[in-house]
């Protein structure tokens, strides 16, 4: 693995503890009484230590890692925990493919995916505008010609309609502000016979050292987008601790 880019813009100083602390430890459970929101979507409760209290489907949405957490995205122990290389090769992804990396962070999918879409290109996506800094001074370093950044919101990815083969979304759907808007906009991004792709930290297994919040089981992910009408087509279970979901829009 060429480490050899990170050595200006993620050094020590990115604070590999902090992105730690974001996602390993404990949770704490909210309190019963609840305040439902006007829109209805979504419940206000007191949020636990790890989430926002907002609920959507009966799940807390979790805390967003911030940018001092990149270091976090970075670790070298990635390859050896999750596999992402495993990963890519299961998106099964063609030279011409348009891919949007939603919650791209630092790059780390987002270059590993470009040369394998040479044709195509990665549309890396995050609300948070040091993320992309970072990801545009890679870029430019390592002179990649098709990874673009893209400043979305917490409600839309800002992407054209019609205009992306396949959304993924690496450890980072649990942490939606707004999960429904944003799921129908990448919906609508997809072109007809374009795939979402979740990878989460399987929430059915107790010994994955993730906190609560930062996992999802497989029904709850499937539950979420029914809800916006994204049908499940498979799940690959490839990776050591994280599920691969895959959707596709209704016919």
């Amino acid at each position: 693995m060429n480490h050899r880019w990170q050595s200006r813009w993620l050094n020590g100083a990115l604070i590999l503890l902090i992105g730690f602390t974001v996602l390993l430890g404990g949770c704490q459970t909210s309190p019963a009484t609840t305040t439902t929101s006007a829109d209805a979507v979504y419940q206000q409760r007191s949020p636990s230590r790890d989430g926002i209290g907002k609920f959507y489907m009966g799940r807390e949405i979790a805390q967003v890692m911030g940018h001092l957490g990149a270091g976090w995205l970075e670790r070298p122990s990635r390859e050896r925990e999750e596999k992402p290389q495993a990963l890519i090769k299961a998106l099964d992804l063609k030279p011409t493919d348009v891919v949007a990396d939603i919650g791209a962070g630092t790059g780390y999918f987002s270059f590993r995916i470009s040369s394998l879409v040479p044709q195509g290109k990665v549309l890396a996506v995050d609300v948070q505008p040091e993320m992309l800094a970072i990801i545009e001074a890679i870029r430019q370093e390592k002179k990649v010609g098709n990874v673009e950044t893209v400043l979305g919101s917490t409600t839309i990815p800002n992407l054209k309609a019609g205009s992306i083969d396949l959304a993924l979304m690496v450890d980072a759907y649990h942490e939606f502000d707004h999960p429904r808007e944003m799921m129908q906009a990448i919906a609508q991004a997809l072109k007809p016979d374009g795939r979402v792709v979740l990878v989460e930290y399987r929430g059915e297994n107790p010994l994955i050292p993730i906190k609560p919040l930062h996992k999802m089981t497989q029904r709850q992910v499937r539950s979420e987008m029914a809800a916006v009408g994204l049908t499940w087509l498979e799940t690959k279970e490839t990776l050591p601790q994280q599920h691969i979901l895959f959707f596709g829009k209704q016919a």
